[in-house]
């Protein structure tokens, strides 16, 4: 269930492939015992034309997305395990971050649900 779509400039996966990063978010949220194995989904969006701070300085952003009923410390445990292992990959690239939102349960729906 949960979704983890990562954002970055392009450059990032020169340094290192898109399969070594996705395989790395899934790891370590699949470390957290948060999710039920075999859930977790992991995307990659790289980005030739952006802007960070007027400059083109490498970044990596997870926007993920996990269904409500995790605490704050949960979560907040989820961020800092993913950030901590996307800084040893990419020692040098100035901007990695995440943000977590919550699916509500009462309006999530997917195919076999209908």
């Amino acid at each position: 269930m949960p979704h983890f779509v990562i954002d970055c400039s392009d450059n990032i996966l020169k340094i290192k492939t898109p399969n070594e990063i996705i395989q790395k978010v899934y790891d370590t949220a699949e470390s957290t015992e948060l999710f039920d194995k075999g859930d977790i989904k992991v995307r990659i969006n790289p980005f030739e034309h952006y802007n960070v701070g007027n400059t083109k300085d490498d970044f990596i952003h997870i926007f993920a997305n996990i269904m409500e009923g995790r605490t704050t410390l949960q979560k907040k445990n989820l961020s800092d395990k993913i950030i901590t292992e996307l800084k040893l990959l990419f020692p040098n690239v100035p901007i990695i971050s995440i943000n977590i939102r919550d699916f509500e349960k009462a309006t999530y729906c997917n195919k076999s649900m209908v």
